[in-house]
């Protein structure tokens, strides 16, 4: 059974970048569709989710860093 865990992961689709990124932006904003999801699962791994989800986590805490720092510059103008 341990030949065919190997033989099923060695001809498991990755996923591209733009597929990890896409899933990742759907799954922060709480939508998917059930055909996306089981998709999703079956070509990309656990460590390309975290990995991405937490890049997608540091860009958008900075991005809402800087809009805030933004607004508060020049609001007291």
């Amino acid at each position: 059974m341990n030949q065919a865990e190997n033989i099923s992961q060695e001809t498991k689709q990755k996923a591209s970048l733009f597929q990890i990124i896409k899933a990742v932006s759907w799954s922060m904003l709480g939508v998917r569709q059930q055909k996306g999801y089981e998709d999703d699962t079956a070509k990309i791994t656990l460590k390309q989710a975290v990995i991405a989800g937490l890049i997608g986590g540091v860009i958008f805490v900075v991005s809402m860093l800087t809009v805030v720092s933004l607004v508060i510059k020049y609001a007291g103008k």
